[in-house]
């Protein structure tokens, strides 16, 4: 059963009607917008399945009383995922979560204590962690390449067709997503945590929005704004405008379904209304005494991150430049190439400077196929194939999942009040 039709729950249903057939059946579809749903409902025929019945959201206990789900896989706005991942539990049913788990302290206590009561198990899909090349890096420091870690320096930049894309549609909200320092980086977050082994202890934070937003768009001399990117002649050629009508696939499950909920996904990334930030710098201690300094820019001119490790025994320095993408349209043959002035490939490179010997580059798998590096078959395999012996761990749980998101709650606290922030006062671990 998938709860929530908008971005990212084609890949779940596609993957299980395809490839796990024999493993998995989607028994169930639920979406607050009925349009949406009804799209959803006809893309897994498409894909070759049987019809599948929809409930609306007010509909999700009716729901898994009717179809007996065993799991139900969660992919709605990242403010409604405590709702359906507790009522599942409560109602019985393991759950498969996209990251960010949820978006505060209390919703994720919420589902911790969901957790506790109910001896269910949560799933949290950390794509990035299953992708060959960040894997490779877990690999080199479980075999101490450069000894005990002591710093981290992470930067992650997302370009200007990428970047600009939350501030277009829910995301810009931050009562909806707790900012691209909880819903994107909890990527990140996630990642370092499981290099290193370790957890968020107490972290300071700075955050503004410096590029979007109309008063920096006016203060930059722009004086012409619009509301929305779709057949709006103020928007016509502005690099940073979306129309949706460009696409099948964007036209099909937004412009179409806004009568169903008045939903705009195409906002000006220059409109009034923007809560979140685009540019933030966070210092991170983690229990193991390791620090770590981090930056997230969404207005760049490329699409990557570059992270650097300081251990007793040398430096590991990584670096991929990533393709940049627009939300939603990934299934659509027919979507205009998003990408036109990046490589298919996507370059990667670590390497190694050990102390008192010459640098080294590590060997890297070829390009692996896919989204998030190869992360995302390899991730669904795990979920609906599982069994395989992983010496690097890559499968997250609960705790993991908690862990992710504390960092970039605790940045948010930290930027409202101008405090360091220790993130076991956040919440409890039963």
């Amino acid at each position: 059963m998938i709860v929530g039709t908008g971005g990212r729950y084609a890949m779940y249903l596609r993957s299980i009607i395809k490839d796990y057939n024999d493993r998995a059946e989607v028994v169930g579809l639920c979406d607050s917008n009925s349009h949406r749903l009804q799209v959803a409902a006809e893309l897994a025929v498409k894909y070759g399945g049987s019809t599948v019945p929809t409930f609306a959201a007010d509909e999700f206990e009716r729901m898994i009383e009717a179809t007996s789900p065993d799991c139900v896989i969660v992919t709605c706005i990242d403010r409604s995922h405590h709702r359906y991942i507790v009522a599942a539990m409560d109602m019985g049913r393991n759950v498969i979560c996209e990251k960010p788990l949820t978006i505060d302290a209390e919703k994720c206590q919420a589902i911790l204590d969901a957790i506790e009561r109910t001896g269910r198990k949560l799933t949290i899909t950390f794509n990035y962690r299953y992708a060959p090349r960040n894997s490779k890096v877990k690999e080199l420091l479980m075999k101490n390449i450069v000894g005990e870690i002591k710093s981290v320096h992470f930067e992650w930049l997302l370009d200007t067709r990428h970047g600009a894309d939350y501030f277009r549609r829910w995301h810009r909200d931050k009562l909806n997503s707790g900012g691209l320092i909880v819903h994107k980086a909890t990527h990140h977050f996630d990642l370092v945590n499981w290099w290193i082994d370790s957890r968020p202890k107490q972290v300071f934070a700075f955050g503004d929005l410096v590029f979007y937003g109309r008063a920096n768009a006016e203060s930059r001399g722009v004086t012409k704004f619009y509301a929305r990117g779709t057949d709006d002649k103020i928007a016509e050629g502005d690099p940073f405008a979306l129309n949706l009508k460009d696409s099948k696939r964007l036209k099909q499950i937004y412009y179409d379904a806004e009568h169903a909920d008045g939903y705009r996904r195409d906002q000006s990334v220059f409109s009034d209304g923007i809560s979140i930030e685009d540019d933030m710098a966070v210092m991170v201690r983690y229990h193991s005494g390791a620090t770590m300094s981090y930056h997230l820019t969404a207005y760049s001119p490329w699409e990557g991150y570059r992270v650097a490790f300081n251990g007793t025994e040398g430096r590991l320095e990584y670096e991929v430049h990533e393709n940049s993408y627009i939300s939603g349209g990934d299934d659509d043959a027919n979507q205009p190439d998003m990408r036109d002035h990046a490589d298919i490939h996507e370059p990667a490179r670590i390497l190694v400077r050990p102390h008192w010997s010459k640098p080294y580059e590590a060997t890297l798998e070829s390009q692996s196929e896919g989204g998030h590096g190869g992360g995302d078959a390899r991730l669904l395999e795990d979920l609906f194939a599982p069994g395989r012996d992983d010496p690097l761990g890559r499968a997250a749980d609960h705790i993991d999942a908690a862990n992710s998101i504390l960092t970039g709650i605790a940045a948010n606290l930290s930027m409202r009040t101008n405090l360091p922030i220790d993130t076991d006062d956040l919440i409890s671990f039963k």
